[in-house]
């Protein structure tokens, strides 16, 4: 079991799955003089892309193109599923993914050749799928915000989801593109219960901070739902109606939820987590997950790998389904249109009269 590091979501540095070589911890007695092991420093590296676009022909998620102008975040859930892709940086899933930030200078920059292109074919884009585009190194960077420039300049659809009440510095541009149905946006709340939530979130805004988020954006005209993102059987599960409660009294208009899923590395740095904060309940939320997922912690299958299924993920189904219905949530949020899109200026300027 790693010892745990204050402010971050593990002290784990889980071996690189790609590297040619492996490390084993061994104590040999001596303290490191003068390090600050304690307190890990985050790392923002720029990192120009080749490109910015991803596409997926998933069926469990709404949009098939998304923008992740940072890999690695310092919000440091323990949860995250994007943590395994971290070891494609050469990086540990573990501390280093919420460390070593790796930024993409040249995001918009991408993004408006993309969009430039004739045989470009519009429609939704979401920012911040595979880690928070409003996590605090965007404070500086604000690389999200010169995406939303452009998805302004030339009316493109666009969906964002975070954790992150930063979004609010945004919120300008977020009720421009709302004014013709080009936004969506998603805040997750995973607990409610701020100790639960400096645990599994560390570095995240708080739980009540979110709501207000909800609250401003939807004052605002923007259309904003609420993920209750993962749920974690035997710890917030039971939150699941007092959540979305509190999400609509804030404003929220939708609501989804994943289960949590625990691909590769991600299943040893949780089970670590449990031992930590939980062990009298670590063996319990195991179980319920492998009854959740045919045996296994993880299902990468479409069609499942979010909800899961069995008994438990059923029940799970029939709660949500009764608690979006009496609150006025379960409407399918509408995508955002792709009608009003033009393609960007070549001088990255809009022409006086268009």
């Amino acid at each position: 079991m790693s010892a745990p590091v204050h402010g971050r979501g593990t002290g784990a540095l889980p071996d690189n799955r790609f590297a040619q070589h492996q490390r084993e911890a061994v104590d040999d007695g001596w303290t490191t003089f003068g390090q600050e092991d304690d307190k890990p420093r985050t790392v923002i590296q720029l990192h120009p892309a080749k490109s910015i676009i991803s596409h997926n022909q998933s069926p469990d998620v709404p949009f098939s193109q998304s923008i992740n102008p940072y890999q690695g975040c310092e919000h440091g859930c323990i949860y995250c599923y994007a943590r395994p892709s971290h070891a494609y940086w050469g990086y540990s899933p573990g501390l280093d993914f919420e460390t070593q930030i790796i930024a993409k200078p040249n995001a918009a920059a991408l993004l408006r050749t993309e969009l430039a292109k004739p045989t470009y074919r519009p429609s939704p884009i979401c920012i911040g799928s595979n880690t928070d585009c409003y996590q605090p190194a965007e404070r500086g960077l604000a690389l999200t915000r010169r995406l939303l420039e452009v998805m302004v300049e030339t009316r493109h659809p666009v969906q964002l989801l975070t954790k992150n009440a930063l979004i609010e510095r945004d919120i300008d541009l977020l009720a421009d593109l709302a004014r013709d149905g080009l936004v969506h946006v998603m805040v997750s709340v995973t607990t409610l219960d701020r100790d639960l939530a400096r645990r599994l979130e560390p570095r995240a805004s708080q739980p009540l901070r979110r709501l207000d988020s909800i609250s401003a954006l939807a004052r605002a005209g923007i259309p904003v739902g609420v993920l209750v993102a993962p749920i974690i059987p035997a710890l917030n599960d039971h939150e699941l109606e007092r959540i979305l409660q509190h999400s609509r009294d804030a404003g929220a208009c939708s609501a989804g939820y994943v289960l949590l899923r625990l691909p590769r590395e991600l299943a040893d740095l949780f089970d670590d987590w449990l031992q930590q904060h939980y062990p009298d309940r670590r063996q319990h939320v195991l179980s319920l997950l492998r009854q959740s997922r045919e045996g296994a912690l993880n299902d990468p299958a479409f069609g499942g790998r979010m909800r899961g299924s069995g008994l438990f993920a059923e029940l799970l189904r029939q709660r949500f389904r009764l608690a979006t219905q009496r609150l006025g949530l379960a409407k399918r949020s509408r995508p955002p249109s792709s009608q009003h899109f033009r393609p960007p200026r070549s001088d990255g300027q809009l022409g006086l009269f268009d």
